[in-house]
């Protein structure tokens, strides 16, 4: 691939908080891009694990900016204003990107004149209290007919690294929301989405994002997941009516994305939330789809919930079987925790049987 001497400048913004372990390969794979005119911005946000000495000594190969612990979306939004660049690919400070993705994705907005390019990505997993760790599936974006509306009904994502967006495109949006700690980078996509640019898919895979467990932000603090996702969907909301926009396809879309919010409290065990928290926190996303579509239904559930939902109505079926699903996976979660923890109590008397040497 042949560039021309004056090609415009790329800007790789990466905040990074606590990431020592990782951030020297996230850089690496930036300066391993390539395409030639790449600038690395790193704003370091407070960490205490030594990430700042790794990040040192890269300089004066990236640009360095150190901060107070204010969060992701706020190193974000200060990386950018450091930056120069025409395009930006923002790169969080765990993850990394194969060396064409730059190249590729410049040539595709060059070529198409859109906007924003979105691409394939995968995971790579990383096994708990191990460091063993493995490449998922290409988790293939593809094509949607409807951005917006795949984006505000959650029945679509992209990672975030998988993204690259002329310089212009972050501005209209304003930036990453920094009152948020969870749906920060839909929430941004679907600001992007909702300012009207030309978004185009670009098959193929260049952009690897860590999964580090089991744990995620909506298992660590379902009632901040919830909360943050609720203020991303009104927001757009309010955003919606603003603009003249906010039509029955967008309110059946505003109103999936409330569901998928409730089905994915189901699955989620949180010490700080007792069930009437619980149940009180499913009544309040139940109003807010029933305020947008009133006659609200479920397609995609199992046979028993739509033969409830036929007879009964959509609140009375989701107040009746969300929470055995809630309490179903909670003794599913004991009873794993049990097997494993007898699986390990045999291995330890098998090893001791036979003399072995080593700690559980």
């Amino acid at each position: 691939m042949s560039f021309k001497a004056n090609q415009s400048v790329v800007s790789i913004i990466i905040p990074c908080y606590n990431a020592k372990q990782w951030v020297q390969e996230a850089i690496d794979s930036c300066l391993n891009q390539t395409y030639p005119n790449i600038e690395i911005v790193v704003v370091d946000d407070g960490s205490t694990d030594g990430s700042l000495e790794v990040l040192r000594h890269f300089l004066p190969r990236i640009k360095l900016e150190t901060a107070t612990h204010l969060g992701g979306n706020s190193a974000r939004n200060r990386a950018f204003a450091l930056s120069t660049g025409e395009y930006i690919q923002y790169l969080d400070a765990d993850d990394y990107l194969d060396p064409d993705k730059i190249a590729r994705q410049v040539q595709f907005l060059e070529e198409t004149k859109a906007d924003v390019v979105y691409g394939d990505w995968r995971y790579r997993r990383h096994l708990p209290d191990t460091s063993l760790s493995y490449l998922d599936k290409i988790q293939v974006s593809g094509v949607q007919e409807d951005i917006l509306y795949s984006l505000l009904s959650g029945q679509w994502w992209v990672a975030p690294g998988a993204l690259l967006y002329r310089r212009q495109v972050v501005i209209q949006a304003g930036g990453w929301d920094e009152t948020l700690r969870a749906a920060q980078d839909r929430d941004f996509f679907t600001s992007v989405a909702l300012s009207d640019v030309k978004i185009r898919y670009q098959a193929g895979c260049y952009f690897i994002y860590r999964k580090h467990g089991d744990v995620t932000v909506s298992s660590s603090n379902l009632g901040r997941w919830v909360e943050n996702h609720c203020i991303s969907l009104k927001k757009s909301e309010v955003a919606l009516a603003r603009i003249g926009r906010l039509t029955e396809k967008y309110r059946a879309a505003l109103a999936t994305g409330y569901f998928g919010l409730a089905r994915g409290t189901c699955y989620t065990i949180d010490a700080q939330y007792s069930y009437a928290n619980y149940e009180k926190m499913l009544v309040g996303l139940l109003n807010k789809i029933l305020d947008l579509c009133p006659q609200f239904n479920v397609a995609d559930e199992t046979p028993v919930f739509k033969a409830l939902q036929q007879l009964f109505g959509f609140k009375f079926a989701t107040r009746l079987l969300f929470p055995i699903r809630l309490v179903i996976h909670y003794l599913k979660s004991k009873l794993k925790s049990t097997f494993l923890l007898v699986l390990l109590l045999r291995i330890r008397r098998v090893n001791l049987q036979h003399g072995a040497i080593g700690h559980l």
